[in-house]
Formats: C-alpha cells, structure tokens, sequence
C-alpha cells in the first residue's frame, strides 16, 4: 500500500507559526536559565497575574508588576528591535508569551521581568496569510522519483484523469522539512535532508511555479511518509477514541485512534457519485449535470465563504466537480467543503478512507473521509484524491487546530 501525509498547512498552527516568527523566544538550553523563562499561552488572567500553559503542559502562575517590560512583537519578527510596548491589559486568554522571571524577586509568586506577546489575533492573520500563500503558490502529491544530487523530485498530483506529474527543483535556498513517526502537527516537522525522501511519501512545496504549474522551484517543502486505509467500520469505541476498520487492502482489522485533531467530513451521496465519475473519466467534460458549490446560498452547509478560495477561480466549471476537473490543488477545496462530522457520527459497517501516521504498530487519523463508497470502486484514483487532500485544504484539521 502506499503511504500517505497530512499538512495542517494549514492550519495552519498558531504554534509553528509563533516558533517560526520568534526563534529568539525559545527556552535556552541551560537548566538555570530554563527555570528562569518559559513559553506559553495564557490561559487566565486575573489582576496583575497571568495564568501561562507551556508547551509540555505545565502551568505556572507570574505576577506583573508595574516594573515589568511587556512587548507585542508580530509572526514573523525575530527580535525587539521594532517590538510596540503595551500595557498588562492589552494582553487577553489565547496570546502566546514568553516570560522572562526577575531573579530578584521575593514572594511566593515568581514575578515577571519581561513578557513578550504575539497576539491571539495576529497569528490567526498570519495563518490565513500563510494558508492562501501555500493554496497560491503550493503544489502537492505524491513523491515519483527523488534525485538529491540534483534537487529534483518529480510529484504524482491529481487524481483519476487530472492526475499529472510536477517537477520540484529544490536549491540550497529551499527549507525542507520532514514529519517524524507518529505526529499529526506541522509544528512537529524537523529539518531533514532531501535524502531522506523516498518514493510514495507525500510532499507538498511552495515556492514560483511557471506557468502551466509544471515546475516549481520550492521555497519551502514538507513531507513525511504516511498511511492510507480503506475499509469499513466494524467497531467505534468511543470510550477510547478509536475505530476499527476492516481494511480492504490486506483483509486484516486495522485500529485506528481519532483524535480531536483528526479532521472528518462526510461526502454527500451526490458528491461522491460525481466525484466518481470524475476519477473514472465517465463524467462529461463539459460537468453537465454535477452540483456546483456556487448554487448553494453564502452561510450554507460546504458553501465557500464569500471571497474565499472557490469563488475567485474566474473560470467556467469553479464549482465542486467543476474545480476538481482542473487537478488536485482544487479537488482538495471540494473535500474540504464537505460537511465536517464527529467521530459519534460514523456507523458500523460503512466504508471509510483515511489518511493516518504510521509508528511503532500504532495508528492516528489524521483525515477520515465517510460517504465513499462510490468511490472506492476506483481505488487507485481514490487514493491519490485522498493523499492531495490530506496534505492540502486550509481547514483547522489541517494542521490540528489552536496549538
């Protein structure tokens, strides 16, 4: 079987984007000088003292006095240099900080020297920066082929009749990044060398495209090896989190873990068969007769926010199975706007795909597709839809919400 991934460029990812914007704000190495900051999100405030939840899930309480430096710095600022001074209730539940503790201070509750903020507000700007960014400029798929000594990697994207082959030109400028075994958030992805890429991982890059979307020369690149299940249900404990699939594939029962980061939708029974047809080459190329997004009223359920992604395309056909005519980049937003379900949802016996890590025996959903059983009659194609989604879209689920 081949192996699949999960962007959640998405998401993109209150976390990486703090760390990626702030490098200078991570806790020094030294036990000394880690005891004495810390980095967190504040989850209270009450007077003068903060609430902060790291990271590992520590929470520790600091006093700001008066005497205290409070900075708001931007995503994407690497020191102080332009930071805004602002006062103790300009911060709010949500910012990210780093508290830097004053040595001297007496009490029972440590005391701040310095705090240095990111707003709430301004990382879920920055992620809807970042997220059309990476839908603009950003391709995705499957890997064919890696030469590292030439940085060329040739991606399978697409599905069905849109599937078509990309060539990424990676140079010593290009950031790579790698997901390690067992993680479902972009924050988690290391630095990596091209070497460590291999044939039927996924990979997505972003970077200047020419312009037929043929080449691409990176910017920055993700990737990771992961797994793709398809099967039918046949046991939810929902005490544990988990659903048992039998998979298709290797006939074998297969237990996967779902977790609140994992991203469900449900395709309409509609939807599916059009999608379908689609991946058979059976659906007409002029899309007669299949659903658009467009007819649906703004506000409805899978309907595209008004200005969003799907109703800029500008051309004929930029509805559900429209967009998925023109290759996988769409395809993704056609998935994404499929109505998001929970796991209380599913029912034993239908069939569900599902990208999920792969470590150590264990499995944990990353994206779970239910409503497909029209789709599996074109298993290959299906997988391939399945994989340019999973390492696309811009939904929370894509890079495990608020982290």
């Amino acid at each position: 079987m081949k192996r699949f991934t999960k962007i959640k460029i998405a998401v993109w990812l209150s976390f990486f984007t703090f760390l990626a914007a702030a490098t200078f704000l991570c806790p020094a190495s030294s036990a000394q000088t880690a005891a004495q900051r810390f980095v967190g999100t504040i989850t209270s405030i009450s007077g003068d003292t903060l609430t902060v939840k790291t990271d590992g899930g520590e929470e520790h309480k600091v006093q700001v006095p008066d005497s205290a430096a409070l900075k708001r710095i931007a995503p994407g600022q690497k020191d102080l240099s332009t930071a805004e001074t602002i006062k103790l209730t300009d911060l709010a539940t949500g910012d990210r900080v780093l508290v830097k503790l004053d040595p001297d201070a007496a009490g029972a509750t440590p005391q701040a020297q310095q705090v240095v903020a990111v707003k709430q507000t301004d990382i879920a700007q920055k992620q809807q920066q970042d997220m059309a960014e990476w839908q603009r400029n950003g391709v995705g798929g499957l890997v064919k082929s890696v030469d590292a000594a030439s940085g060329i990697v040739l991606l399978t994207t697409g599905a069905g009749p849109t599937a078509r082959t990309v060539t990424v030109h990676i140079d010593k400028n290009t950031v790579l990044k790698r997901y390690p075994p067992n993680s479902v958030r972009f924050a988690d992805a290391q630095l990596a060398p091209l070497d460590a890429v291999k044939a039927g991982d996924q990979f997505r890059a972003r970077g200047q495209k020419n312009q037929d979307g043929t080449e691409i020369t990176a910017a920055e690149v993700v990737s990771g090896s992961f797994k793709n299940i398809s099967g039918t249900v046949s046991a939810i404990d929902a005490a544990n989190s988990t659903v048992t699939l039998k998979d298709l594939a290797t006939k074998k029962n297969v237990t996967v873990k779902v977790t609140p980061d994992a991203e469900l939708r449900r395709l309409p029974d509609m939807m599916a068969r059009m999608i379908a047809a689609r991946l058979k080459g059976t659906m007409p190329e002029n899309g007669a007769g299949a659903p658009t997004m467009a007819a649906r009223p703004q506000g409805a359920v899978g309907a595209p926010p008004q200005g969003g992604a799907a109703s800029h395309q500008g051309a004929p056909g930029s509805g559900a199975l429209g967009a998925g005519r023109r290759g996988g980049g769409d395809m993704e937003q056609v998935l994404e706007r499929a109505p998001a379900i929970k796991l209380a949802d599913l029912q034993k016996g239908e069939a569900l795909m599902m990208v999920s890590t792969e470590g150590a025996g264990d499995f944990t959903a990353i994206k779970v597709l239910a409503g497909v059983e029209p789709l599996l009659e074109s298993p290959e194609a299906s997988r391939n839809l399945l994989a340019n989604w999973s390492m696309g879209g811009g939904g929370e689920g894509a890079g495990g919400a608020a982290q």
